[in-house]
């Protein structure tokens, strides 16, 4: 832990060499802090080339405690873990959480190697109860990961959850499952999703996947939208990074407002979201 810590704080003496490595955590200001960091990184070219700006974003509430996302260049996502009293507060927690994760990810652990794909395969073996031998199938989930992670050596871990986002959310859509039956070979489809980064237009096409499971299975949007709440508020209240099931909530929320769209009048359209998500809390 101290290792890490005096890793850390290297980091903030390279990064931010203005700024006293001991009280950069403590420093109130911590939103400006997070700011300057990514600056630094888009003026030394090494910030993602999807996105390159953070944004915040406030959960509504009449009351506290409340709630605040930060998504960084690339997409990942925190929010805030502890119980917050104002707004304010609840954004700075946030930006505090993304902070540490934000530098935590420039330590040599946490880019991809050849010694880091190696024991990151043997604990996903291990996991799966699957096979070493597996890893130089591609048809295999083992040989899969491998592959991707090395195509994306030298990529920190951050870069490469960016591109894991489109398959964890195309598994959990199911059209992994169906590309698979269409005969298409998972090193095929990671090949051609690999070109693309999640957009609104992806979302849109996941949203109108779960328009038809809705057909198919009335009530299933809700159920899965309930599920997704929990889970983003567990992940958060833990210090995780979020994106994945902050996504799939948008996703669900959205399929949601299409199928109501021509049912209600914007006006109804929050009492229409409390009645699809009674049962939540």
């Amino acid at each position: 832990m101290d290792r890490t810590l005096e890793s850390l704080q290297l980091v903030i003496a390279q990064v931010l060499p203005h700024r006293d490595p001991a009280l950069v955590f403590k420093d109130l200001n911590v939103v400006a802090i997070l700011q300057e960091f990514w600056e630094s990184k888009q003026k030394q070219k090494a910030i993602f080339p999807s996105e390159g700006i953070i944004v915040y974003e406030s959960v509504s509430s009449l009351g506290p405690p409340f709630v605040s996302y930060v998504t960084l260049p690339g997409g990942s996502c925190f929010g805030n873990f502890q119980s917050c009293l104002s707004r304010a507060e609840a954004r700075r927690d946030a930006a505090k959480v993304a902070l540490i994760n934000s530098l935590f990810n420039e330590l040599p652990c946490r880019r991809i190697t050849k010694e880091f794909i190696i024991e990151s395969v043997r604990e996903a073996v291990s996991s799966t109860s699957g096979n070493l031998k597996d890893a130089d199938d591609p048809s295999t989930s083992i040989g899969a990961y491998h592959y991707m992670l090395e195509s994306n050596i030298g990529k920190t871990m951050l870069e490469f959850q960016e591109l894991m986002i489109v398959f964890q959310l195309l598994h959990w859509n199911g059209s992994l499952k169906a590309l698979r039956e269409t005969k298409c070979s998972r090193q095929e489809v990671i090949s051609y999703y690999s070109q693309y980064s999640l957009d609104e237009k992806m979302r849109s096409h996941m949203a109108l996947d779960w328009i038809m499971k809705e057909q198919e299975s009335p009530g299933i949007i809700s159920q899965e939208l309930q599920v997704a709440l929990r889970e983003l508020e567990e992940v958060r209240k833990a210090g995780q990074e979020l994106r994945f099931y902050k996504e799939k909530k948008e996703i669900l929320s959205l399929a949601l407002s299409q199928i109501y769209s021509d049912q209600v009048t914007t006006s109804s359209w929050d009492d229409q979201m409390s009645l699809a998500l009674h049962g939540y809390q």
